[in-house]
């Protein structure tokens, strides 16, 4: 199993970041909460800092332990840790994503996401 984590990232105005996953990519279309795959001797807050300095070119501040889901895409199974962050800094440059937003919660559901973001995506929704 896959441990990946993933940011769900609030800003000033209580907008959530989402990304769009480039085309070549597993899941090229889908929206998801941004994040990446745990290496070694990391936990998830401390991935979530790198990845995203990584991916976007921002930095975060994770804040709380939002939940864990785990889901079986058949070929490879994940262990998706979320944890809700604060944007602290930086102008997003995208390298694996093709598109972002700055979302209001409740708008969340018009998006397609990755199965393994939707428990989230849901528990947002319902003012979790």
């Amino acid at each position: 199993m896959i441990e990946v984590a993933a940011a769900i990232i609030h800003n000033e105005e209580g907008r959530i970041l989402i990304a769009r996953r480039r085309q070549g990519k597993a899941h090229a279309g889908a929206w998801e909460f941004p994040g990446g795959k745990l290496e070694p001797g990391e936990d998830a807050a401390q991935c979530l800092r790198r990845e995203l300095r990584e991916e976007m070119n921002i930095a975060i501040t994770p804040v709380r332990y939002f939940g864990v889901n785990e889901h079986d895409y058949g070929n490879v199974q994940i262990r998706l840790i979320a944890w809700e962050a604060a944007y602290t800094g930086g102008e997003i440059v995208l390298t694996d994503h093709d598109e972002y937003r700055w979302t209001l919660p409740a708008e969340l559901g018009e998006y397609g996401f990755t199965p393994a973001d939707v428990p989230f995506v849901e528990r947002i929704r319902n003012g979790a």
